[in-house]
């Protein structure tokens, strides 16, 4: 779906910044190699030793890269480029190039440029093993300090950061029937082309080439870091098979339990998660949904439908330190993943798959769009979009919006009188709202929009909470015997809506939530 002249015009914009190396390297050239790979059979790419892929996870980030040989270091250029070893989670090597205006060369591996954890490994490792990966980094703060914004690492993931962020939620180039009981698939990026910038640009280029056993791919990356890292994709697929659930953009977090479900036995913290929801555009509905996240207690997969596709991200709202009580992992730094569309993205469903877990250190999170178009051997699908990095407002969104949700029993004191039905709370700030009296008329429009049979909403009203300045939507429903019912809230005045809409299916894991919050 288009998202207007303006936003493409705005997408496309970067291009002007390389006319002085255009003849150097051009994406058609990646497009070409894509469409080559897929006329041939696959070949996985070769692993390293097993001794690397055997490292736990603490030996594995023991091995060091030394900054000062990071590539850029000489010349006016304000990026750097520091390289990741592989190993761990990182079982292939990839095929990194440098571009400027002289030319492509590759960058070769350099095992001085690396550290590592006692001297049996060292001498244990190839002096030609090859590189998992890279890091980007820029200036944020300080002209001085240069800062890690985007890193390009394993399979097809790639993070970001704004400047007051740290490093929590990933990206992907694609997924392949992600949560279907087939398995998915992982396709991997095996060569990339970096671009590098001319002195004192704030914006550089990578190109990326994918590869798995049912598509392949050419990416280009437009990548310009700040308060909000910002990422124009332009990608173009060609496929050797078709495949039942083709993700575009998709983004893949990690929730273990937060204000809205049951806390762990022995959590200290009050939350832990890099994400606490999905936010949706439907601009053919001029409407802005908001799912707030679950760890399900079995796979489960929601479908939203839109009208017309504005955008859609895992967000991080509760950014208060508070929140989480974490020294160490600083969840409330952790930063939000915003999708816009531009070209080619046809009708279709956001898609979100939730995964159980008994860790944080799982990412048990996966949201993407997927095409209403079937996909099938020997198809080709070109699109674009802009993906930013950044605190909860990278969506741009002016509506009021859910800070808090909890649920809890519906016949307890403080919950009401009502057997076998749950308490809701959801509270409102920002937006219209900020501007209301608090005896402003504000009233609530609550359905359930699933197909739960005997699902009863047996009441909701508003009220202003002074202690927050929020606006509170509480309401007391009864699930029924059918499907886990999905319920929808908004608040109204004068018959217009002030915010988003709140969705929630209230699942096993939501109702476990109701004994402590």
């Amino acid at each position: 779906m288009h998202s207007g002249t303006g936003l493409l015009s705005l997408l496309f914009l970067p291009c002007i910044f390389y006319a002085f190396q255009a003849h150097a390297f051009e994406f058609r050239e990646v497009v070409d190699r894509a469409r080559e790979l897929a006329e041939s059979k696959y070949q996985p790419p070769p692993e390293v030793p097993g001794f690397l892929r055997d490292l736990n996870y603490r030996d594995y980030q023991a091995i060091r890269f030394d900054p000062e040989a990071s590539l850029w270091r000489e010349g006016r250029s304000r990026f750097r480029v520091m390289l990741v070893p592989p190993g761990n989670y990182y079982t292939h090597t990839v095929k990194l190039n440098e571009v400027d205006a002289s030319g492509v060369r590759p960058i070769p591996f350099d095992k001085s440029a690396f550290s590592f954890p006692g001297d049996e490994l060292a001498k244990r490792v190839p002096a030609n093993l090859g590189y998992a990966g890279f890091k980007l980094t820029y200036p944020l703060g300080e002209e001085t300090e240069h800062n890690q914004f985007l890193v390009f690492a394993g399979a097809s993931y790639f993070r970001g950061v704004g400047s007051k962020n740290r490093f929590g939620l990933s990206a992907r180039a694609v997924s392949v029937d992600t949560g279907l009981p087939s398995g998915e698939e992982l396709p991997s990026f095996t060569e990339f082309w970096i671009e590098r910038p001319g002195g004192g640009s704030d914006r550089t280029r990578v190109f990326g080439l994918l590869d798995g056993p049912s598509v392949a791919g050419a990416y280009r990356f437009d990548i310009q870091p700040g308060p909000a890292t910002r990422i124009d994709v332009t990608a173009e697929l060609f496929f050797r098979s078709g495949m039942e659930q083709l993700g575009l953009a998709p983004l893949t977090s990690m929730f273990y339990y937060g204000e809205n479900t049951l806390r762990p036995a022995g959590e200290w913290r009050p939350q832990v998660h890099d994400s606490d929801g999905l936010l949706v555009h439907d601009k053919g509905n001029d409407e802005w949904l908001w799912r707030p996240l679950l760890n399900p207690s079995r796979l489960s997969l929601s479908y939203l439908q839109v009208n017309r596709l504005g955008g859609f991200g895992l967000i991080q709202r509760d950014t208060e330190f508070h929140q989480f009580e974490d020294a160490e992992a600083r969840y409330d730094l952790r930063p939000s993943a915003w999708v816009s569309p531009a070209k080619g993205w046809a009708d279709g469903e956001v898609v979100l798959v939730e995964i159980p877990t008994d860790s944080e250190t799982n990412d048990n999170i996966v949201a993407f769009w997927k095409p209403g178009e079937a996909v099938n051997e020997g198809d080709h699908r070109t699109f674009s979009y802009r993906l930013s990095f950044g605190n909860h407002s990278v969506a741009g969104q002016d509506t009021g919006r859910v800070v808090k949700t909890f649920v809890g029993d519906g016949n307890r004191t403080g919950g009401g009188d009502a057997e076998n039905a749950y308490r809701i709370i959801v509270d409102f700030a920002g937006g219209p709202l900020d501007n209301l009296k608090p005896d402003a008329a504000v009233v609530s429009k609550v359905s359930e929009a699933g197909d739960s049979k005997g699902a009863e909403i047996i009441e909701h009203f508003v009220e202003y909470i002074k202690a927050d300045n929020n606006w509170r939507l509480s309401m007391l429903v009864r699930p029924g015997d059918g499907d886990d019912p999905v319920f929808r809230g908004q608040l109204l005045i004068d018959d217009k809506p002030l915010t988003e809409v709140w969705t929630y299916t209230l699942s096993e894991a939501a109702r476990n939530g109701q004994s402590e919050s």
